[in-house]
This record gives structure tokens, C-alpha cells and sequence, in this order.
């Protein structure tokens, strides 16, 4: 295991970040400064700053070519940057409360954004306003992931549950309820119809999206797939372990804590 640097990313606390899962080379994270920062990982000084804001930043989001960045805030609105030319190109307001999630679709010009206000919204870029709005959780939406081959989108909320909806459709497929916590993460097999969830019950599901049954469950560490089984734990300390990704054989971890970022990385290849 390998710590690679710390640093103070904001003049104030840092509430989210997020990995270039494209490169896994950037990193952006909001502040409660109002700024959305971005960082090229190994290097101490921000590449840019990027201000507009009015109120604290709890949800950033790469696209996924990794030109654009999604930043929403404690107001409920949502600014993109287009980081080339280093400008805002969309505000867009619709969430009554905290923006607290975000993700891109990974090929269409859409992302999703989830709230305080419970509500899932879909957002065409193009279009520059939101095209569906999904009501069903009853507290906030923590996490969104779209599946690999864009067709759906899952949202796990601070009610516990996990909510698979068809884009195409613009319904509720499916509700998984055996978690015993607030949903933290929610993440997909790149090729399997696998998906993982991870609660503050302190365990991380596995779901057939095939026949949408509970396959396995196992608690917080790092797992590989069939069987599943922990390779090694490593100690973030006091600070909140918030993106992680995989790339070329290393784990990348980054954390926060008050003002300062951690960056971990992990040789997982042996």
C-alpha cells in the first residue's frame, strides 16, 4: 500500500470528489468554499478553479471523455464547465434542495442528478433542461450510477433502497430493500450483469440484474468476484474514503478530511 500525497484542496471543508475514471489521472473536488476544483493526481497545485457557485458544492461529476464536470449545490442548482475552454456552459435549476449525486451517461449527451428533495432528474446537455424527473425514494438520493450500456440508471437513497429505473420507459424496473443502512455507492461489473451496492449497514451487496436476486454479501473491504473474497484491507484513517477506481493494476483511493484530499493507491496485479 502506498500513500502518495495529501493536500489542502479548499479554503474551507471539502464535501465530495470525484476520479477521471477515463485516465484515473484527474481528480475534482467541491468545497464548501463555493469552488469546484481540479487536480491532475501527483501534482499539489489545482489546474483550474472554477467558481459560480453561490452556496456549498456536495456533488461533482467527470463526463465521460473527461471535458466536462458537474458540479451541484447546496442551493439545488447544478452548473457544467466545459474544462477546455475553462467556462460555464449550463445552470440548471430544478432541485429544491441539496444536489448531493450526480453521474453522465457514458455515451449519451445526458447525466442524472439526485437530491435532498428525494427526486431523481435526468438532464439533457443538449437541450439544456431536465427531460424526466423519477419520484419514488423517500429520502434523499445518495448515489446514481447509469449501467454500462446506458439503458438504465440506479439510485440508492438514505430510505435504504435501491431503485433500478428504464430510461426508455421512464419507469421503476425494479426496487432492491435488504440493506439495513443508508445506500453509500452503487457500482457496476464492466461486463457481467452484475451490480454491487454498499450501505452503512457496514456491507456490500452483489445483485444478478439478470433475475434481480441478492447473490452474495460480504463486508467492507476489497473483493474479487466468484468467489467473493477479501484481498487486503487498507486504513484510510479519520478521513472519508469517497471515489475509488481501478486502472492498469492499481487501486486509486481518494479521501478527505476538513480542507485536505488523500490520494491512495494500491498494486492489486500480483
Amino acid at each position: 500500500m502506498l500513500a502518495t500525497e495529501e493536500f489542502v484542496a479548499h479554503s474551507s471543508s471539502v464535501n465530495c470528489l470525484k476520479i477521471g475514471r477515463k485516465s484515473s489521472r484527474v481528480l475534482v473536488t467541491g468545497g464548501e468554499d463555493h469552488k469546484v476544483n481540479l487536480w491532475a493526481i501527483g501534482k499539489p497545485n489545482s489546474i483550474l478553479s472554477l467558481s459560480g457557485h453561490t452556496s456549498g458544492i456536495d456533488s461533482v461529476s467527470f463526463d465521460s471523455s473527461e471535458v466536462l464536470v458537474a458540479a451541484g449545490a447546496a442551493s439545488g442548482t447544478i452548473k457544467l464547465w466545459d474544462l477546455e475552454e475553462a467556462k460555464i456552459i449550463r445552470t440548471l435549476t430544478g432541485h429544491r434542495s441539496n444536489c448531493i449525486s450526480l453521474d453522465f451517461h457514458p455515451f449519451g449527451e445526458f447525466f442524472a442528478s439526485g437530491s435532498l428533495d428525494t427526486n431523481l432528474k435526468i438532464w439533457d446537455i443538449r437541450r439544456k433542461g431536465c427531460i424526466h424527473t423519477y419520484k419514488g425514494h423517500t429520502r434523499g438520493v445518495n448515489a446514481i450510477r447509469f449501467t454500462p450500456d446506458g439503458r438504465w440508471v440506479v439510485s440508492g437513497g438514505e430510505d435504504n433502497t435501491v431503485k433500478l429505473w428504464d430510461l426508455t420507459a421512464g419507469k421503476l424496473m425494479h426496487e432492491f430493500k435488504c440493506h439495513e443502512g443508508q445506500i453509500q455507492c452503487i457500482d457496476f461489473h464492466p461486463h457481467e450483469f452484475l451490480l454491487a451496492t454498499g450501505s452503512a449497514d457496514k456491507t456490500v451487496k452483489f445483485w444478478d440484474l439478470e433475475t434481480f436476486e441478492l447473490i452474495g454479501s460480504a463486508g467492507p473491504e476489497v473483493f474479487s468476484w466468484e468467489p467473493i473474497r477479501s484481498h487486503d484491507t487498507v486504513d484510510v484513517g479519520w478521513s472519508r474514503l469517497s471515489d475509488m477506481n481501478v486502472h492498469e493494476g492499481k487501486l486509486l483511493g481518494c479521501s478527505y478530511n476538513q480542507s485536505c484530499v488523500g490520494v491512495w493507491v494500491v498494486d492489486i496485479s500480483v
